[in-house]
């Protein structure tokens, strides 16, 4: 009877070795997303994670494994854009209450008596 103890050996034989080598790509993808993320600035951190669950299930003696990979990384930060409201619920680029001073000529108010 051959005895299997080495949790790397189990691994490694999950299904013919695609989980062991699926999990490794998954780590090299989410390492280089992360490094992308972090950049080359000094102090600039970007966490992840990659995690291999393993299902059991024992019936009669004999064992099922199911392997699962899942990993999260973080989203790459997006800029804001800034925007004035108008009554309508349209967006503008101008301030809706300050007057446009490069429009043209606008008509002078009339004199006041």
């Amino acid at each position: 009877m051959r005895r299997i103890r080495d949790a790397q050996t189990i691994i490694g034989m999950l299904e013919g070795g695609e989980v062991a080598q699926a999990f490794a790509s998954e780590l090299t993808e989410t390492l280089a997303k992360l490094k992308e993320l972090a950049g080359d600035r000094p102090k600039s951190k970007a966490k992840g994670s990659v995690t291999l669950k393993l299902s059991l299930e024992v019936e009669a003696g004999a064992v099922t494994i199911v392997a699962d990979i899942d990993s999260k990384r973080p989203k790459p930060q997006r800029g804001s854009s800034f925007y004035w409201v108008t009554d309508d619920g349209a967006l503008s680029t101008e301030h809706p209450q300050q007057t446009d001073m490069f429009a043209g000529p606008r008509a002078a108010a009339p004199p006041s008596a």
